[in-house]
């Protein structure tokens, strides 16, 4: 009996795991998983870099302590594109489950703005 038991628990246990640790592809353009969310980028209108994800990530992101200039934390320093382009997978996962910002909570908007211009090709625009 016990040999039974072992048998079935070795078998299932990578069907488990397998089911446990799927996700949803968070985003209609391959963005990746980031918490599961299932978001439709077409209308999210409030995508662009300079207009909206920056000013986020600015007043959020680089201040004193969290990524500003000579960070270490995570990604490092989040002060320019570049920098924050190079992120934008640990971002992206990091807003859509909600872990980061640490000492603040972003609107939905907030997200849904970050999350879209990572999944629509993070231009510089």
């Amino acid at each position: 009996m016990r040999k039974a038991v072992l048998l079935m628990t070795i078998v299932a246990l990578p069907v488990v795991i397998f089911v446990s640790c799927s996700k949803g592809t968070g985003g209609n353009n391959g963005g990746g998983g980031g918490g599961g969310m299932n978001l439709d980028c077409n209308t999210v209108t409030n995508k662009d870099f300079t207009a909206n994800v920056n000013p986020i990530i600015q007043a959020f992101c680089n201040q004193q302590g969290c990524h500003d200039a000579g960070s270490n934390n995570g990604p490092g320093p989040l002060t320019n594109y570049t920098q924050i382009f190079n992120a934008r997978i640990a971002i992206r996962s990091a807003v859509a489950s909600g872990a980061m910002p640490k000492n603040a909570t972003l609107t939905t908007a907030q997200k849904n703005s970050i999350i879209c211009w990572i999944d629509s090709g993070a231009q510089n625009n």
